[in-house]
């Protein structure tokens, strides 16, 4: 695997739900594993004693990266660490038998042991996790190796191949989220489009304060972004290229306004909205070929579209019964099937990469919040309320929602907050000032 000049080795891993060995006593120990439900997860006990330098100047960085590894597993709401000043043992070696005895003593199901080493401005990494009831480690480890630099990264690679080991998930802490970082008095924000890690460090702007930009959205091959410019004075579509941070904007489609776009799957098609003698419809452009055809033609007002996964339907917004609601569509155009049917407005519906849930805004009674229900509009689950929460993305594996949740008042400020789909671990994810209008990135190479 290699990725901006990391380079992975992996051992023979094990995933969650092998057969790990037998235990102390003998008997067949049932694997390490975590099982998500809808219901109350009783977090999983785990230690991590700081990982160990070995040789270099190593003790900083080694430090460093068991505070990421920790904060990540913390941070889904299914891990709890145990305080070092619990510990019975101590890891003095990474190769030094485990006395497995004294980490069942203080509770702990799984043990991460590591180790660093730096070496003129590179580093190597490698881990442990061990099954502590069944004496055991889960896999043969992994090493890997970059520069100095790189250390944040690891530390989000360590922590994703813990969490899907133990729960059977797909893997979302190395990944970034693209964001409008904002500043300035609320009735009159400077807007500029920043991108950071998921967890909201590594925050670097991709564009000035200048003009007002909204609703930035990734490519599903991570290396280009669309969003809305007000560069012109009205709303345009433009598209950046994240490696050489080059823009420019879709075709001028007869000076029309356009905004909410969004990418089909394979990269080559945007969905969006046009607004043109006072009626709004979705649109399709091919950006190999420049051909736009219509999609909707209503006279009401359409937009917010998202493509499923497999690039067959679309789910967007409308107002064509009187109230904004979600619709699913041939992703070529066609007629559409009404989705909610609740209580109150629904808004900026977003596919679950996972092709098992639609995301969505909601208003109702004075409140704001996010959900998700099927794609049939089924099983529909509050999982915010707030005054203004808004925006909803999807992390890479499908499991966590991040969005704009916005305070009350003259000085209400925009931040960003997560979710998980069971509506337990909210979190407000950390950024320098006001932003909004996140969009998560696929995992990184």
């Amino acid at each position: 695997m290699k990725g901006n000049g990391l380079i992975c080795r992996l051992g023979a891993l094990a995933i969650a739900g092998a057969v790990l060995g037998a235990a102390t006593s003998g008997a067949a120990a049932a694997p390490l594993h975590l099982e998500i439900t809808d219901g109350v997860i009783e977090p999983m006990p785990f230690a991590a004693p700081t990982f160990l330098a070995e040789g270099g100047n190593a003790a900083e960085i080694a430090q460093a990266i068991t505070q990421v590894i920790v904060s990540d597993l913390q941070g889904t709401g299914l891990f709890a660490q145990i305080p070092a000043s619990a510990y019975i043992s101590q890891v003095a070696s990474f190769d030094a038998p485990v006395a497995f005895a004294d980490w069942k003593a203080i509770n702990a199901q799984a043990l991460i042991t590591g180790a660093v080493s730096d070496q003129g401005g590179r580093i190597a990494v490698k881990f442990r996790l061990y099954d502590v009831f069944s004496d055991a480690p889960l896999g043969d480890g992994q090493q890997m190796t970059g520069g100095e630099g790189d250390w944040r990264r690891i530390a989000h690679k360590i922590a994703d191949q813990i969490y899907s080991r133990i729960t059977g998930e797909g893997p979302y802490f190395d990944s970034r989220v693209v964001f409008v970082s904002e500043s300035g008095p609320k009735n009159a924000r400077q807007k500029q489009l920043a991108i950071m890690d998921y967890d909201g460090a590594n925050v670097s702007f991709l564009t000035d304060a200048s003009s007002i930009v909204l609703a930035p959205r990734f490519s599903q091959q991570g290396n280009k972004i669309l969003y809305t410019s007000f560069e012109t004075g009205f709303p345009r579509i433009k598209e950046m290229d994240l490696r050489s941070g080059a823009s420019r904007a879709l075709a001028d489609l007869q000076g029309n306004m356009t905004f909410a776009p969004r990418f089909s799957p394979d990269g080559d098609t945007v969905a969006f909205s046009l607004e043109q003698n006072g009626n709004t419809d979705i649109y399709a452009m091919s950006l190999s070929s420049g051909q736009v055809r219509r999609l909707t033609d209503t006279p009401s007002i359409e937009t917010a579209p998202s493509f499923s996964p497999d690039g067959s339907q679309i789910a967007f917004e409308s107002d064509r019964s009187g109230t904004q609601q979600i619709y699913v569509m041939p992703a070529g155009g066609g007629e559409a099937t009404r989705v909610s049917s609740g209580e109150g407005r629904y808004s900026t519906p977003v596919w679950s990469p996972r092709g098992d849930l639609v995301a969505f805004t909601k208003q109702n009674g004075g409140r704001f919040y996010i959900g998700v229900m099927r794609t049939d509009g089924s099983e529909e689950r509050l999982l915010t309320s707030s005054y203004l929460d808004e925006g909803p993305t999807w992390s890479p594996n499908g499991r966590v929602i991040m969005f704009t949740r916005e305070s009350p008042g003259a000085t209400g400020t925009a931040k960003l907050f997560s979710v998980d789909i069971s509506g337990r671990a909210l979190h407000a994810v950390p950024t320098q000032g006001a932003a909004s209008d996140p969009a998560w990135s696929p995992l990184l190479p």
